[in-house]
């Protein structure tokens, strides 16, 4: 018997958002892709529909939205899952009524795969479904193809505003349970504020990287800071996890060409997009431009086959012997893993490549130094003192791979504000480093 048309498919499984939440379970785990890839229509009614169900998780890595289910009171109907906190999410992780789940970025594909990590339903946002019934989950690739593959109910909120990408973000109408059509703006998220800290910091990376490199760039000011400052370069190329405005800046200027990338020579991969209207017009139907599962974009043996690799990645502390506390203020977490290690290890992998952990010397208008003797208590420990290379303060640069503890200490010191470096070098002796 034949499969109807993937237009008769298409409109036999349109339906409303409150209708949707049919094929979700008491117990279920739904999978939401990254940030802007999350469905509103969705998540609304789940949230307005939140007391019929018990024990249901939505999963999603950085949750830009405050939707109705992120309520203490509720949580034990619809509760969120944390794969990485952000500003909609971080109370609930800091109060101790959502989960957490620690996790590589480029290792949660594989999680769901093999069932580590349950994947019973996915909610998503999608473009618009083309002649051959395909859409795109361009906004947020990640985990969520994955999961697609795993989900015992895959429910997509289709939005015409979504881009239509390149690369391995395709999913069938065969494939959907359910559709929710939707026509309201995507959400936009802005440039960071760039100030004299995050431009200094961001001079002393721009100007270590070389024309032809290959960028990897986090999110925050002063990735943002190196990329304003990149504009004059020439032929570079992208490999990152989040494609946003800055990149498209550097598009924009003719120093992004890809021309010298070693891995997919003439594309820009990314896995998931966080920006504006232009920069989600610029990724539809753009040849120069693959979205891909977060098991390709962030795996550090494929990013490494990118020569000349420059991974840029911002961490809250630093100790004398180089381990970073990225995600948490002592032990209340306030964002995740993420990407970082993973392209820390790429970039070290790769033939020519730099990895730069980058930060402010002080927190709280100066009152706090940024670089410590040892994590604060708590910390979650993010890239290991093996892992790092080199640490960028707005006083210099620190280069600490092949250097011994007290080496690795006097770098540190060096890039410290010069208020806390007497107290290092004390706390340092102390500790027998010096």
């Amino acid at each position: 018997m034949h499969a109807a048309p993937p237009a008769r498919q298409y409109l036999d499984k349109t339906c409303s958002a409150s209708a949707a939440l049919a094929h979700v379970r008491d117990g279920d785990m739904i999978i939401v892709p990254t940030g802007v890839g999350e469905p509103p229509a969705l998540l609304t009614a789940l949230s307005d529909e939140r007391q019929r169900f018990q024990g249901v998780r939505v999963a999603q890595i950085l949750a830009l939205r405050k939707f109705g289910y992120f309520d203490q009171a509720t949580a034990h109907h619809v509760r969120h899952a944390a794969l990485f906190f952000g500003g909609a999410s971080r109370a609930s992780g800091q109060g101790g009524w959502c989960d957490f789940i620690p996790n590589y970025f480029s290792e949660l594909p594989t999680m769901i795969e093999r069932g580590l990590m349950p994947a019973d339903v996915v909610f998503a946002m999608a473009s618009s479904m083309n002649e051959q019934g395909y859409f795109a989950i361009s906004l947020g690739t990640d985990y969520t193809m994955a999961a697609i593959t795993r989900a015992r109910a895959v429910v997509l909120e289709v939005n015409p505003n979504v881009p239509f990408a390149h690369g391995q973000c395709h999913v069938h109408i065969s494939q959907v349970t359910a559709l929710v059509e939707s026509t309201d703006a995507l959400l936009e998220v802005g440039l960071p504020t760039i100030g004299p800290v995050q431009e200094a910091i961001g001079k002393y990376v721009a100007d270590m990287i070389d024309d032809g490199a290959t960028l990897q760039i986090g999110y925050g000011g002063i990735p943002d800071a190196v990329v304003m400052q990149l504009t004059s370069k020439n032929d570079l190329g992208i490999h990152t996890e989040m494609i946003g405005d800055g990149i498209l800046t550097l598009v924009e200027s003719g120093a992004v060409t890809n021309r010298k990338k070693t891995l997919l020579p003439g594309k820009m991969v990314a896995t998931f997009a966080l920006g504006s209207n232009k920069l989600y017009r610029f990724m539809h139907n753009n040849p120069m431009l693959e979205m891909h599962p977060s098991n390709f974009t962030n795996d550090p043996y494929i990013a490494s086959q990118n020569d000349n690799l420059m991974a840029i990645n911002a961490t809250l502390q630093i100790d004398l012997l180089g381990q970073c506390g990225s995600e948490s203020i002592a032990h209340l977490p306030y964002s995740g893993t993420g990407g970082q290690v993973d392209f820390v290890r790429a970039a070290n992998r790769s033939r020519g490549g730099k990895a730069f952990i980058v930060l402010p010397s002080t927190a709280k208008d100066g009152t706090i130094s940024r670089i410590v003797p040892a994590l604060t208590s708590g910390t979650h420990a993010t890239t290991s003192k093996n892992d790092v290379n080199y640490v960028v303060t707005e006083y210099g640069v620190a280069q600490l791979r092949g250097k011994s503890a007290k080496q690795r200490a006097q770098e540190l010191i060096a890039i410290a504000h010069p208020d806390y470096r007497g107290w290092l070098r004390a706390e340092a002796n102390k500790m027998c480093v010096f």
